[in-house]
């Protein structure tokens, strides 16, 4: 299962972006059935786990959803802003109290058996009662599981834990179906996705072979290889010697040389299907204690100069909010301009005029270290001296508890709803929030995803919003696009955010 090795295909391919009416987008006709399709990605090495709920990459999250059926996924096109997978209907109560969902009739899982309303239960609380990573726990945090009825064989009663509009998309973030009773996550473990696993290696690949039974559809592949390659030369190497066909995140640099030879095609993603970079300050630090200091580092940022420089061809200008590109997004609030004048002024009213700091950073994402190295230098134009503490890649959340008690760090989410994004990363009490505790901002949020009115909803969020951008702690000075690459010739692959397969076809 080295580069190279695995199943081996001379086909090449083409991803498509999603348009409008949320079908996926492509030139010419569909191509013919069978062939396998090779992939590479970013993963961890002989760590890799086949566990839904703990892989953290993004060969991991591909590899999700190759496996696994999931019960939606976000579509901001579409009504209630996901399109409906497993699920066959999702419908909230008049007062937003409980929630009706439908599996779809006769989804079989690789095993032969038929998924049915106990698999969803225990699939909805699996991730709070399984080793899960935080952002799997969405459901947990925003329906009361203990409550959930089992009505008939297909469908389930979700009381809520307060009245939440929002439910069908907090639903189709992350959450796969699984089968009742699953602890392990083996190569023969029953799934119900598009792919079954025909092989797994960690810090190798996967090989997967086409489910026939899968409720969307048996794909036109005949299989799929998932490999794992970490260092972004390799993964380009790997592809212009035609070792696979379709590599992940060749950043904003790699882009441009790319592009420039003209000899693979390159697709990016466009929002809410972005990434929000961020640099977050500590409340508990006494550095940023006083919100005239916040200000000022905000005031600092030359975000365009760091789009422009970094991201080139490949990010999209933030403006301290994240969830660019979803409905509850306050797109009304004035874009942050760059004033070092003002900044100067805001430290010494702060009595902050010679602050140090240190900035925890990493190549978590392509362009991070690059656009931290800019944050220094940004920063002292306006007289703080910053010392870079550059992690090797992979390593910025080794250690998670001494991360989150950084005065200044880097980060970055993947596109998350407004309304439920918040809920989970940054009421009080979150691990998220660098110190961030606002009740007044966490009701704010709560009275919008209470209400039914869609238009109510967006006034009282973007109220809340604009409390954020004027005295919160995260600076998000660009959404970086992800940026994949391909030989020339399969249709369908979709990303939203990570590429899907279940459509592609080899010409």
């Amino acid at each position: 299962m080295q580069a190279g090795g695995l199943i081996a295909s001379g086909f090449g391919l083409e991803a498509c972006s999603r348009g409008p009416s949320g079908e996926p987008q492509s030139s010419g006709s569909p191509g013919k059935p069978g062939g396998t399709l090779r992939a590479a990605f970013v993963g961890v090495g002989s760590a890799e786990t086949l566990d839904p709920f703990m892989g953290p990459t993004p060969l991991d999250s591909v590899r999700i959803r190759a496996i696994h059926g999931l019960l939606g996924v976000l579509d901001p096109t579409q009504p209630d802003g996901v399109r409906l997978g497993a699920l066959e209907s999702v419908k909230p109560s008049q007062d937003l109290s409980t929630y009706t969902l439908r599996l779809r009739s006769g989804i079989t899982f690789t095993d032969g058996s038929k998924a049915t309303a106990q698999d969803l239960v225990y699939s909805l609380n699996a991730p709070m009662k399984l080793p899960a990573l935080p952002y799997m726990k969405i459901v947990g945090a925003n329906f009361d599981l203990e409550k959930a009825r089992v009505v008939d064989d297909l469908t389930v009663e979700l009381p809520t834990l307060r009245p939440i509009a929002d439910g069908a998309m907090v639903l189709c973030q992350n959450t796969v179906l699984i089968k009742d009773g699953t602890a392990a996550f083996e190569a023969g473990t029953p799934t119900c996705g598009p792919f079954k696993v025909a092989e797994f290696v960690p810090g190798q690949g996967t090989a997967l072979k086409r489910f026939d039974e899968y409720f969307g559809g048996a794909p036109l592949l005949e299989g799929l290889e998932l490999r794992s390659i970490p260092a972004l030369d390799a993964r380009v190497s790997a592809l212009t010697s035609g070792q696979v066909d379709y590599i992940g995140d060749v950043g904003p640099v790699k882009y441009r040389t790319l592009a420039a030879e003209g000899k693979v095609t390159l697709s990016k993603a466009e929002p809410p299907f972005v990434t929000a970079l961020s640099f977050n300050m500590n409340l508990k630090d006494p550095a940023f204690a006083d919100v005239r200091v916040r200000q000022a580092f905000k005031l600092a940022v030359d975000r365009q100069n760091m789009l422009d420089t970094v991201f080139s061809g490949g990010g999209v200008l933030g403006n301290d909010l994240s969830s660019l590109g979803f409905p509850d997004y306050a797109d009304g609030i004035p874009q942050r301009q760059r004033d070092v004048a003002r900044a100067k002024e805001l430290l010494e009213q702060a009595g902050a005029k010679d602050l140090k700091v240190t900035l925890v950073t990493g190549s978590e994402i392509q362009g991070m270290a690059e656009a931290s190295t800019m944050m220094v230098e940004n920063l002292k134009d306006i007289g703080v001296t910053v010392t870079l503490d550059a992690k090797p890649q992979g390593q910025l959340y080794a250690d998670i508890a001494t991360y989150m008690s950084s005065a200044f760090a880097a980060n970055y989410a993947p596109p998350t709803p407004t309304l439920s994004g918040y809920t989970t990363t940054r009421v009080a009490g979150s691990p998220s929030t660098f110190g961030f505790d606002r009740p007044d901002i966490d009701e704010d949020i709560f009275q919008a995803r209470g209400s039914a009115d869609a238009g109510q909803r967006k006034e009282k969020a973007a109220a809340a919003q604009q409390k954020m951008w004027d005295e919160d702690n995260v600076i998000i000075p660009v959404f970086v696009a992800t940026i994949d690459a391909h030989a020339t010739g399969v249709k369908g692959v979709v990303s939203e955010p990570w590429p899907t397969f279940d459509k592609a076809s080899l010409s």
